[in-house]
């Protein structure tokens, strides 16, 4: 996978199109990571990002697909808490899609 350009500056990805330097990250990287995935984000696909950025600064890693799905349950509600909700925002690997255009490492169980 190639680096993404936005507003002129490189920003270098590893081989799977994760954000090599973490502190890149920004609404519009979100976005352009999107993309490659064909993904638009809604309000739905911020309010998980945000929940995934907020889940690795409490336990400093990226969440599995289990731990997410508790996780979006306990501070989105039960209806969103579940791993079909997850497949349809971020197919076809919730946890490793979301976290890839939420700016954060590969979950280390994903293949």
């Amino acid at each position: 996978m190639s680096n993404l350009v936005i507003d002129g500056q490189e920003i270098l990805l590893d081989k799977e199109g994760f954000l090599r330097n973490l502190d890149d990250w920004s609404p519009k990287i979100a976005e352009a990571l999107a993309a490659q995935e064909d993904i638009t984000l809604t309000d739905d696909h911020w309010d998980v990002i945000r929940l995934l950025q907020r889940f690795y600064r409490e336990f400093e890693l990226s969440p599995a697909m289990r731990p997410l799905v508790k996780y979006v349950g306990q501070h989105l509600g039960p209806e969103k808490g579940r791993s079909i909700f997850l497949m349809q925002l971020f197919p076809p690997s919730p946890a490793k899609i979301g976290s890839k255009i939420a700016g954060l490492p590969k979950p280390t169980n994903c293949l």
